[in-house]
């Protein structure tokens, strides 16, 4: 049986600063690794043959990308509520459901999307029970991502937080490359599987992963079940300036007030994050279909697994570029990181925009994704530094409440509008980067404030 890793110093004290730093071994980080790079490998792997199997069963792309929205809508709901969750029952038990959420729903959407492209059922049902599939996704795979990203927070100095975060949000990187990569080796026809093998290959993949999370990361017992007072508040932020002298009775008490998108020292981070992620959902929606029309391959559509794949892992190099490269190289701060990313992602995507053939197609999506990838660090890390140590569950899952809401509606809008006119879905996408560069300008905290211990 796992050991249990206790708390042994109030968070928040110089004792439990000094502990952070060295809080997460190795071997416990690359399990954290493992958990967000299996689901984005899979989810990633899945973006590149849903526009085809798409065509095969001959529905419109628009109805492709709303298979996704009840999911996503699932996210937003689910992730603040596994969040509090997880300081409640601990960050293990959370990331132990998130990946059995991923395994049953890619297992349930690829038997569905298997009988619906043998011809056993129509399209439309195909769809619906996709949709029913994918939402066991939003419904509880979202407990594992706030789950890992509360756990690294709370265990890491205020300093290093964003070279932290940006290390766990670059597995998600590092996933968006080897998922297009496996994708179509998976793509077995001898074996009747055919455009629906990656769901089941990534399924037995995580289910690997969860055996070895159970069996190699402690049980946690939380950072904050009425342990100690708070970490200080970033200044400048609306909130005291010391917190040891002003700190609510229930701060006091280790049990912070319940955080809403509301709170002042998040909206700004709220606005931004919301904002740009409609934009990145929007160019990662419509991505797999522009492959298809640039490259003439509506007709074959099992050949155009390859090439998405391709454009795909040209994105996630980028993003890993950004995230293990550009952030601590230069030594971004929250607000550097989101104003930077959001500006190559608008510049990315007028090259996509006006892009003929692969070459051009993977360099403009690149330059995007390069983009997103300071600008989705940048973001989250701003939200963590804007409140307390003890409030980083409630914090994370906010950020993953907010990945979801871009994904409620913005893929399918971004398509259709994409189907009307080109111009159209990558207009919308540059203007959405243009509000976050103005409002982020004038309204984001400056990093010097944000990373003050």
């Amino acid at each position: 049986m796992a050991d249990t890793e206790p708390v042994l110093t109030p968070p928040g004290t110089p004792a439990a600063e000094a502990a952070t730093a060295s809080a997460i071994p190795p071997s416990r980080m690359a399990l954290l690794f493992m958990v967000m790079l299996v689901t984005a490998a899979g989810n990633t792997a899945m973006q590149s043959v849903m526009p085809s199997i798409g065509t095969a069963l001959k529905v419109a792309d628009v109805w492709i990308s709303l298979a996704y929205s009840w999911s996503a809508l699932l996210w937003v709901v689910c992730a603040p509520f596994w969040a509090r969750r997880s300081d409640q029952r601990g960050r293990k038990a959370m990331m132990a459901l998130g990946l059995s959420g991923f395994i049953t729903s890619f297992v349930l959407c690829g038997a569905a999307l298997w009988a619906g492209l043998a011809g056993w059922m129509t399209a439309f049902w195909t769809l619906a029970l996709f949709a029913a599939a994918r939402s066991l996704y939003g419904g509880f795979g979202s407990a594992a991502p706030p789950a890992v990203q509360a756990y690294v927070a709370s265990r890491t100095p205020r300093a290093q937080r964003t070279q932290a975060l940006s290390l766990i949000a670059s597995s998600f990187g590092l996933g968006t490359v080897i998922g297009p990569a496996l994708a179509p080796l998976m793509v077995v026809p001898f074996l009747g599987l055919g455009l629906t093998g990656p769901f089941l290959c990534f399924a037995a993949i995580g289910l690997v992963a969860l055996v070895l999370l159970r069996l190699r990361l402690p049980d946690d017992i939380p950072q904050f079940a009425a342990r100690g007072s708070p970490a200080p508040y970033a200044s400048a932020s609306g909130a005291p300036a010391d917190p040891e002298a002003e700190a609510t009775e229930s701060e006091a008490a280790g049990e912070p007030p319940r955080l809403t998108w509301r709170d002042p020292r998040l909206r700004p981070w709220v606005f931004a994050g919301l904002v740009g992620g409609h934009a990145q959902a929007m160019v990662q929606g419509i991505a797999g279909f522009l492959v298809l029309d640039r490259l003439g391959l509506r007709a074959t559509p099992d050949a155009g697994a390859g090439p998405i794949g391709i454009v795909l892992m040209s994105g996630a190099i980028a993003t890993l570029l950004a995230q293990w490269g550009l952030i601590p190289r230069f030594d971004l701060g929250p607000r550097a990181a989101t104003l930077w990313g959001i500006t190559a992602a608008a510049i990315g995507t007028m090259i996509l925009a006006v892009a003929g053939d692969l070459h051009l197609i993977a360099l403009g999506y690149a330059i995007a994704s390069l983009g997103f990838g300071l600008f989705r660090p940048g973001t989250t890390a701003g939200t963590s530094l804007a409140v307390t140590r003890a409030e980083q569950g409630q914090a994370s899952g906010i950020v993953a409440s907010l990945a979801g809401a871009s994904y409620i509606y913005a893929p399918a809008l971004g398509v259709w509008l994409y189907g009307h006119s080109d111009y159209l879905g990558f207009g919308l996408i540059v203007a959405l980067c243009l509000i976050v560069l103005v409002h982020g300008w004038l309204r984001l905290q400056a990093d010097r404030e944000l990373t003050r211990s």
